[in-house]
């Protein structure tokens, strides 16, 4: 039986998940260095020990309702072929292991900005854990 890790984390009352390997590091809210133009998606740049990385408001890319960015949030540093990108996010959960078996195609009452990123869903006690493509959702916002 074949099974993932998936660091969780939550927006508004959604949990979503990535693949553990995919995840830098969880970090407390960082400042961040505005960007003039960007799209509204992109929220700024942050410097994480030299590096340059680009922050995500992931609510945007998954088409919910904006939020003020506020310093309860927390940042999810993802690794993505074209290098690291952070993600804005509610809180982080635990980090859980799910048996391929258990998952289930997202369902189609899904928004078409969610159901573009969900790959897959996994029934929780009493809630849903959708799980997204880390590279999918962060790729056109990582900066050259």
């Amino acid at each position: 039986m074949s099974s993932k890790l998936y660091a969780t984390f939550v927006l508004d009352d959604i949990l979503l998940g990535v693949e553990a390997t995919m995840v830098q590091e969880v970090l407390a809210h960082q400042q961040l260095a505005q960007i003039q133009l960007a799209p509204p998606e992109v929220v700024g740049l942050m410097n994480l020990r030299g590096q340059v990385v680009v922050t995500l408001d992931l609510r945007g890319r998954l088409g919910m309702p904006a939020k003020a960015v506020d310093p309860s949030m927390v940042n999810v540093v993802l690794r993505t072929p074209s290098g690291a990108v952070s993600v804005l996010v509610d809180s982080v959960r635990d980090v859980l292991e799910v048996a391929d078996h258990d998952l289930v195609v997202p369902p189609v009452t899904l928004s078409p900005h969610m159901a573009r990123y969900v790959t897959a869903v996994h029934k929780l006690d009493g809630e849903l854990l959708l799980l997204l493509d880390a590279v999918g959702v962060t790729e056109p916002m990582v900066l050259s």
